[in-house]
């Protein structure tokens, strides 16, 4: 019913000034996109939203789809500047057909609601802009490097941040627009881990910084169930609907792990119980065991910039990662190290990558005479053979292009398999940023990766090498059996083949390689011991 009475008018004009989620209710029509024209009714939700928009200056929502959000902000910025005079409102889009968008949402508002109700006049009114005759505004545009930075902003709003390009530089250029006491609203479903956005939400979250974190799956609309989820997401993949729906950060982005595997690293992780080296950054979750095989990985960078010098022990008879480090600290000082835990560890196998900066911790562990370093013979084949210290030249790990593929590669096959556990938080940190730009895997803008780097240099070696690796042990019991046979043993072996056996239908393919090295370990060990049965 239409009000007429001027003093009805006017109650209704304090009452809408005050309240917004009133407002919003009875005088606010919108467009759905089937049903046209339609009064704003808005859910329980939404209206704890509008209270954390008046309660709190800095706002970031982590949103499902198709929940109204947008609509919503839209009209708490009409509302704003409506009732409120020298408001300075603007709207980041991810786009400008996106920002044009926006602007319609709030010309619906305007186009239906009482005339009465509008007391400043439109003095502006474009596809991008509206402004209004006591001084107040709304602005929408798409990013760019420069969006907002002459602005004073009365509210900021950046609509799916999440997905704004460069939003960390566009950050740092916004925030003093609103420093003296503007008010921001960031909502976007996510994007990965890694962004502005992602570090800005996981920060409100734990406190440290000024954001009300405000998060809505996509079970608080009331009209959805179980089964709408289900027929909704039916044709979508899994990083689709954690994305669209489920909030999820670890498994919405393009990770180079999946989201269970990521998961699965995360369940690992064990404080240390022991801090060790210079700096305490050596984390040691195992002491070293007499009868075990070790490796060594290293990943090295030049001591004084932003990336890390890191190295992986690896515990090759028991699958697991014993002890790790991650420091800035000189090449050389590194190899002191490096040469130190290698030996605490029954002489590891030491694998340094031999990049710029890791010529000189490989020179560092020749003259330190470090017996057991890793070494390239064969152009293009990475062995684990032991080479004389002197020869420095095929010292070390080379991360090219191919290489680096096939590390990473394998170090993804390994953490799938859940064949080696690994239980840094350091490095359950770095995975989670560690994404697909393009062809190439690598840190996320602002992160590291200098630990994932060393770890796959590591399971290298120690998922494919026959004398270094995992299976090694396997191979090596075989043989020491092959040893113990007595000579009776031999007589009804077939000469013409004395050592390979059928393959039983059960064995996998990984069995059937293992058992092939044996054979021709065996075959190679018959051949040495054939006076022992002739």
């Amino acid at each position: 019913m239409a009000i007429t009475n001027k003093n009805a008018q006017i109650k209704e004009i304090i009452k809408c000034g005050k309240e917004p989620v009133y407002f919003f209710n009875r005088y606010v029509k919108i467009q759905h996109p089937t049903r046209g024209t339609i009064p704003f009714d808005t859910f329980s939700f939404q209206d704890d939203c509008v209270n954390s928009f008046n309660d709190h200056r800095f706002n970031i929502i982590l949103k499902s789809r198709q929940l109204g959000m947008s609509t919503l902000v839209a009209a708490y910025a009409v509302w704003l500047v409506l009732f409120q005079k020298d408001k300075n409102v603007l709207i980041i889009a991810t786009k400008l057909s996106v920002a044009q968008n926006f602007i319609k949402k709030v010309k619906t508002v305007l186009r239906n609601m009482p005339k009465w109700l509008i007391l400043p006049e439109v003095v502006s009114n474009n596809k991008q802009l509206i402004e209004f005759s006591h001084g107040s505004s709304i602005k929408a545009i798409p990013t760019s490097d420069d969006a907002g930075r002459s602005e004073a902003l009365s509210l900021l709003i950046v609509d799916e941040a999440a997905f704004v390009k460069n939003f960390d530089e566009l950050w740092m250029g916004l925030y003093p627009t609103i420093s003296t006491g503007g008010r921001v609203i960031l909502l976007s479903t996510p994007n990965g881990v890694g962004g502005q956005y992602h570090k800005l939400y996981i920060g409100a979250e734990s406190g440290s910084n000024e954001f009300n974190p405000i998060k809505i799956p996509w079970d608080a609309h009331p009209e959805r169930d179980n089964e709408w989820f289900e027929a909704t997401t039916a044709n979508l993949s899994k990083r689709q609907v954690s994305q669209e729906y489920l909030c999820d950060f670890a498994t919405s982005g393009e990770t180079f792990l999946t989201g269970e595997d990521i998961d699965w690293v995360r369940s690992l992780v064990q404080s240390p119980v022991e801090r060790m080296g210079p700096d305490r950054n050596v984390w040691v979750w195992k002491y070293p065991l007499s009868d075990h095989n070790y490796i060594v990985s290293a990943d090295i960078a030049r001591g004084d910039s932003k990336d890390f010098s890191t190295f992986h022990i690896i515990d090759s008879s028991a699958g697991e990662v014993v002890a790790e480090y991650k420091g800035k600290i000189p090449p050389d000082r590194f190899g002191d190290i490096l040469n130190e835990f290698g030996l605490m560890y029954n002489k590891a196998l030491l694998i340094p990558e031999n990049n710029s900066y890791g010529y000189a911790t490989i020179v560092r562990l020749r003259d330190l005479g470090y017996p057991r370093m890793y070494h390239n013979k064969r152009k293009g084949t990475y062995i684990g053979d032991y080479v004389p210290a002197q020869d420095i030249n095929t010292a070390g790990f080379t991360t090219s292009g191919k290489s680096r593929n096939q590390i990473l590669t394998k170090l993804e096959e390994v953490i799938r398999n859940k064949s080696l556990k690994i239980y840094s938080s350091r490095f359950s940190e770095e995975i989670k940023t560690f994404a697909w730009k393009g062809a190439k895997a690598q840190a996320a803008k602002g992160y590291n990766d200098d630990l994932v780097m060393s770890l796959a240099i590591g399971v290298w070696v120690y998922d494919a090498s026959d004398t270094y690796g995992h299976d090694s042990n396997i191979l090596n019991e075989a043989m020491l059996k092959a040893m113990s046979r007595k000579s009776t043993e031999y007589e009804d072996i077939d000469q013409t083949n004395p050592v390979m056996s059928p393959k039983p239908d059960h064995m996998s393919s990984r069995q059937e390689h293992n058992r092939r090295h044996v054979d021709k370990r065996q075959e190679k060990l018959l051949g040495d011991l054939s006076w022992l049965y002739k």
